[in-house]
C-alpha cells in the first residue's frame, strides 16, 4: 500500500489553516469571521465561542439555536485547567411516564410539543461569560443582532437542510411565519432576515439569562406551549440551571483525551479508543479490513454499554471510571472476534468490577482554548416555534426511555440522555487540541478515528478530518431499540473493495451511504505556540486565524 494512503494525505481537501494569535473553526464561514472579529476587538475566547455560536443560530438554524442545549470544554489558560460545561435541560415536571402509558405512546414522538425539554444554551452562554469572558454580552452578542437586521446570504449545504425540514415542521404553529417566505425555505444565495431573533439576542444582552428564563420571553415560551399540547411551564424554565462539571480521561498512547461524564455520550469515545489501544492498529492501517473490522466491533461492544448506562447521573449511580477503565477494557474486548463481525453482545457490569448539531472550537493569544457544541436535536429540532421570539424549541426528550426500570427512563425534571458532545486532548498535562465531530450517534465514533487517524496513521489536523470514515448503525439505544442482527456498517467513499469484501467474508453488512459521516472542527497548539486549524470538508466549514 503506498505510504500516502497509509497517512490519508491523499484525502486531504486541503492544509491546515495556520495563526499564532487566535484561531476558530466553525461550520459557517461568517460565524468563523464573527468569532475572530470579537478577538480582534479585545475579546477571548471564549466570548468568541459565545459570538460564533450565537452567529450560528442565526445563519445555520438547521442544526442549532437559543431553542437548544449545549456543552462545553474549557481550557483556562490562567489556572491550566480544564473545565466542563453540562447546559442541558430538563423535561417538564408535570409530564410523566404514567401520561405516556395512558395516552397509548410506546416511545416519544420525534416533534411537536412532547420532545420539547428546557433549552439551556442561553443559560450556558451565560455561565461560560460570567466565568470566563472579557467582553460585555452586549458586543459578543452584537455582530449576530446586525446580521438577523440586515440578512445574510443562505449557503449551499444549510439552504439543502432548511428546505427538507420546511415540509416536516410546517405542521407546527409559528414555525412557517419565521422560517419561511411564502411557506418556502430560502434558497443557496438568498438573503434571510431574522428582525425576531434580533429582538430576542437585544433582550437577552440587555436582561441577562433572566430575560430569556424569568421574563416576558419565558411567559410567551410557556404560553405557546399550553396552548398547543406542550407541558413546557414557565416554572420549567424560571428554575433551570446549568452545571460546572470535572471532564473525565483515557490516555491512548501518551495523549490525554477529555470528555464530558454522562448524560452525554462521550466517555463512549474513550472506552472505544481503551479498547483499541490493545491492538497495534498503525500497522494494520487505515484502509484495512483488520482495522475497519475491529473499530466497528469495539463500537458495537461499547455502544451496548450505552444503551444501559448513559443517563442522568442526578437520577442514577453511573460507574463512569469503571466504564472508561483500562481492566474493564480489557474484559470487554475479550468479547471481539476479530474474524467474525458480533451480531449482538452483552452489556457489561462494570458496577461489580455502567441529529443535527454544530460544532465550534476558537483559541486565543492567551493559549485559552473552547471545544463548544450545540443543538436543537434532529436539525432544526421540534418545530415549535414561539410566536415573534426567532428560534425553535429543541426536540431532545424524544431521547428518553418509556420503559420502567431503564436508566433513561422519562421521569418529570429529568435531564434526556444526550449524544451532542465536545472533547480535548491534553498531552504532559499541555493543550494538545480542541476538537469535535458532530452527528448524533456518529460523534464518540467520529471521535475515536480522529484520534486514531493523528496518532496511529500520522495525519495531520486537517487530514484526519476529511479520512474516509467508518459509520456504524443499528447498535441498541438507551431509547430501548435493541441490536440482535449485527447492524450496517456504512463506509465512506475510499476504502478499497479489496477491503469491502474482506469485510463481508467477516459477517459485516457493508453499505455506502452519503451519511451522517459527522461535522468536524479543531484547533492543536503546536509546542511552539502556534495554532493550526482544521474545518470539515463535508459541510459549509470554514477555520481561519490571524
Amino acid at each position: 500500500m503506498a505510504a500516502d494512503r497509509v497517512t490519508g494525505f491523499d484525502f486531504a481537501t486541503r492544509s491546515p489553516v495556520l495563526a499564532t494569535e487566535a484561531m476558530a473553526a466553525t461550520s459557517q464561514p461568517l460565524a468563523t469571521q464573527v468569532a475572530l472579529d470579537v478577538m480582534r476587538k479585545g475579546g477571548n475566547a471564549i466570548d468568541a465561542a459565545i459570538a460564533a455560536n450565537a452567529m450560528l443560530g442565526l445563519v445555520e438554524p438547521t442544526g442549532n439555536g437559543i431553542g437548544g442545549d449545549i456543552f462545553a470544554i474549557v481550557w483556562d489558560a490562567k489556572s491550566k485547567q480544564l473545565y466542563g460545561l453540562n447546559g442541558s435541560g430538563r423535561s417538564p415536571k408535570s409530564l410523566s411516564l404514567q401520561w405516556f402509558k395512558d395516552n397509548g405512546y410506546d416511545k416519544i414522538p420525534s416533534h411537536g410539543p412532547l420532545p420539547v425539554s428546557v433549552p439551556g444554551t442561553v443559560d450556558g452562554w451565560f455561565m461560560l461569560h460570567d466565568k470566563f469572558g472579557k467582553l460585555p454580552m452586549k458586543e459578543v452578542l452584537q455582530p449576530t443582532i446586525d446580521y438577523a437586521n440586515k440578512g445574510f446570504p443562505v449557503s449551499q449545504l444549510i439552504a439543502y437542510y432548511w428546505n427538507r425540514s420546511v415540509p416536516i415542521l410546517s405542521k407546527w404553529p409559528g414555525f412557517t411565519e419565521q422560517f419561511t417566505t411564502d411557506g418556502q425555505a430560502p434558497k443557496e444565495g438568498e438573503v434571510w432576515k431574522n428582525p425576531h431573533l434580533a429582538k430576542t439576542l437585544k433582550a437577552i444582552a440587555a436582561g441577562g439569562r433572566e430575560a430569556f428564563y424569568e421574563g416576558e420571553m419565558a411567559r410567551t415560551i410557556a404560553d405557546y406551549m399550553q396552548s398547543n399540547g406542550g407541558f413546557l411551564s414557565y416554572e420549567d424554565l424560571a428554575s433551570h440551571r446549568g452545571e460546572w462539571i470535572d471532564p473525565v480521561s483515557s490516555n491512548y498512547r501518551g495523549y490525554d483525551v477529555w470528555e464530558l461524564p454522562p448524560n452525554g455520550q462521550g466517555i463512549a469515545a474513550l472506552q472505544i479508543l481503551n479498547i483499541m489501544e490493545q491492538h497495534d492498529v498503525a500497522a494494520m492501517g487505515h484502509d484495512s479490513p483488520e482495522y475497519v473490522h475491529l473499530f466497528t466491533e469495539a463500537k458495537k461492544v461499547v455502544f451496548e454499554d450505552r444503551a444501559k448506562y448513559y443517563a442522568d447521573p442526578a437520577y442514577n449511580e453511573i460507574p463512569v471510571q469503571q466504564l472508561i477503565s483500562k481492566d474493564y477494557a480489557k474484559k470487554r474486548a475479550a468479547l471481539i472476534d476479530l474474524n467474525r463481525a458480533g451480531s449482538h453482545y452483552p452489556a457489561g457490569n462494570p458496577a461489580l468490577d455502567h441529529g443535527d448539531t454544530i460544532y465550534l472550537t476558537t483559541a486565543d493569544k492567551d493559549g485559552n482554548m473552547v471545544s463548544l457544541i450545540q443543538s436543537n436535536y434532529r436539525g432544526m429540532g421540534s418545530g415549535m416555534t414561539p410566536p415573534g421570539l426567532g428560534f425553535i424549541l429543541q426536540d431532545r426528550g424524544e431521547m428518553f426511555s418509556l420503559q420502567e426500570g431503564h436508566f433513561n427512563v422519562f421521569e418529570g425534571g429529568k435531564r434526556p440522555f444526550h449524544t451532542i458532545i465536545p472533547a480535548f486532548v491534553t498531552k504532559n498535562e499541555k493543550p494538545w487540541m480542541s476538537f469535535g465531530l458532530m452527528g448524533g450517534a456518529m460523534q464518540p465514533q467520529g471521535h475515536a478515528q480522529i484520534i486514531i487517524n493523528m496518532i496511529d496513521f500520522g495525519m495531520d489536523v486537517q487530514a484526519a478530518g476529511d479520512a474516509p470514515r467508518i459509520h456504524h448503525t443499528g447498535s441498541s439505544e438507551p431509547t430501548d431499540e435493541v441490536m440482535n442482527d449485527g447492524g450496517i456498517l456504512n463506509l465512506e467513499t475510499g476504502f478499497s473493495y479489496s477491503t469491502i469484501r474482506a469485510l463481508m467474508r467477516k459477517g459485516h453488512k457493508i453499505q455506502f451511504a452519503n451519511g451522517p459521516y459527522g461535522g468536524y472542527q479543531a484547533i492543536m497548539r503546536a509546542e511552539n505556540g502556534v495554532y493550526w486549524g482544521a474545518s470539515e470538508s463535508r459541510k459549509d466549514g470554514h477555520a481561519a486565524g490571524y
